[in-house]
């Protein structure tokens, strides 16, 4: 899909649709009244015989209007002007994709009213028209055996109108916001595959085929003989009930010119690839949709992938732990004692608190790397679903500049995080007679707790914690990966990168 700006009168644009608003109260939006007046007047008449009410994300595909280029119109309903916004103009905007893409339209212009600037400027504006448009045209990679639906034959998109002044910030937008997209889609496809399907090797295997697309990425993978000599003690501790082998990922974008030898931002995944709790059995309803519990492995992956197709003079590694977490008779048991690569023991009261276990173990492996920042992304909790439900993810950690940036980053990418405390408190509730500390602590605060014991292993570098236990998937009719947190992930490392 190409994306490219237009300035000019919008009832001479030579393309099949023409996308204009229209608000609740029958109120033609500036682009829309131009239109109208083009065509003799008659969306107005339209309007009057209350065939479109304008309500938000509500649409209505008109053909062969007189007096303009396009051979279509489709209205979208914007809602009541006094409640428009970002978030409404986001709605209409994807749902007239949405409708477009279940008709031939090949190159459609939009020309929905903006909000003011300080909600949306005009590089977020390209960025948003590019990212939304990808995403609402994206399809599941199901493995139906019946005839795939044809694919939506959208190929151009233009975006306006755009002044001269702006059209630099709007282009950067629509560059930056593609690559986002694509970014999501290699997260939703890796995080919709089934458990038998994409394993820890695979995601492996995964991460070098995309390395080959990308010449700045290096990717380097650590097998179960290597990852005991690093002595991840707690990453094998779970690993070790399942017939498939773990694997360490390491993949690196260098950046260019200064950034080479710079320290690197760090990002670290949880890639348990199917989690059924091990011994600590999860319940069996829901239970298909922990192969989503690699969902921050996917967003760090996704987030490299994207790092190197902008080319960002930023130099980013992602660090990825992928297991599988299974109850067979070598499964690791509650009361069992671990030892992680830092040294710390770590007494297991329960296998289903798993991720903590190996993303310990990866952030130990980052503290070599001499990071700038380090940001770990795992489906980490139930009680942040409980604490936030599915809007925001939760973000934490012993820097509150470098949490703040990510929130701030999730607010600009419309891909929201929330900042909870981890005070000295929460970690005394780890206290175990038997080790170093244990790997709960009880059902109260148990999202702050478990990045309390991620931060056992922090001392000394800048962290943050993204819990995204209730943004990274639907469930339900819906179910599927929703790409989330990479757009905050990508907002936060263009920020980083100065672009």
């Amino acid at each position: 899909m190409r994306f490219e700006i237009w300035s000019k009168a919008i009832a001479t644009l030579d393309v099949d649709c023409l996308v204009v608003g229209v608000f609740e109260e029958g109120q033609l939006t500036g682009e829309a009244r131009d239109l109208d007046s083009a065509c003799g007047g008659r969306l107005r008449k339209l309007l009057a015989r209350g065939d479109f009410q304008g309500k938000a994300a509500e649409t209505l595909l008109i053909a062969d209007l007189p007096g303009i280029g396009a051979t279509r119109v489709l209205l979208a309903g914007l809602g009541p002007r006094k409640s428009f916004g970002r978030k409404i103009w986001r709605k209409a905007w994807t749902s007239a994709v949405v409708a477009l893409s279940k008709t031939a339209v090949k190159s459609v212009a939009l020309a929905l009213t903006r909000p003011d600037a300080k909600e949306l400027d005009d590089y977020y504006f390209g960025r948003a028209v590019a990212e939304i448009a990808r995403a609402a045209l994206y399809r599941i990679n199901d493995l139906k055996s019946g005839k795939k639906p044809r694919s939506a034959p959208l190929e151009r998109v233009l975006a306006g109108p755009v002044e001269k002044s702006a059209a630099a910030a709007v282009n950067r937008g629509l560059t930056h916001g593609a690559a986002i997209a694509d970014a999501c889609k290699v997260h939703r496809d890796l995080a919709n595959l089934p458990g038998n399907v994409c394993t820890p090797t695979f995601l492996a295997q995964e991460a070098r085929v995309l390395a080959k697309r990308h010449r700045s990425l290096r990717v380097r993978v650590l097998d179960e003989p290597a990852i005991r000599r690093e002595k991840m003690g707690c990453l094998l501790a779970v690993a070790q009930g399942s017939a498939q082998p773990p694997r360490f990922i390491v993949i690196e974008h260098a950046g260019s010119g200064k950034s080479r030898s710079a320290p690197p931002v760090v990002l670290v995944g949880k890639g348990v690839t199917f989690d059924t709790g091990g011994v600590s059995l999860k319940p069996p309803p829901a239970m298909d949709e922990m192969k989503f519990d690699m969902s921050g492995a996917a967003a760090v992956i996704a987030a490299l992938t994207l790092a190197a197709a902008l080319d960002l003079p930023l130099r980013v590694i992602g660090l990825v732990a992928a297991v599988e977490n299974m109850p067979d008779g070598n499964a690791v048991k509650p009361g069992d004692i671990a030892t992680s690569a830092s040294g710390q023991t770590v007494e297991i009261l329960n296998t289903d608190a798993e991720g903590r276990l190996i993303l310990c173990d990866a952030l130990h492996y980052a503290r070599r790397l001499r990071p700038a920042a380090v940001v770990d992304v795992a489906t980490l909790t139930g009680a942040c679903v409980i604490a936030l439900g599915h809007h925001h993810s939760a973000a934490m950690g012993n820097d509150q500049a470098l949490v703040a940036e990510l929130v701030e980053a999730g607010v600009r990418a419309d891909d929201r995080a929330w900042p909870l405390p981890v005070t000295e408190e929460y970690a005394e509730q780890l206290k175990s007679n038997f080790a170093d500390f244990a790997n709960v602590a009880g059902r109260d605060g148990g999202a702050i707790t478990a990045a309390a014991f991620l931060g056992k292993f922090t001392q000394g570098m800048k962290w943050a914690h993204l819990d995204v236990a209730g943004t990274a998937f639907l469930g339900g009719a819906q179910k599927g990966s929703t790409g989330r947190p990479t757009p905050l992930l990508a907002d936060f490392l263009i920020r980083r990168a100065g672009l």
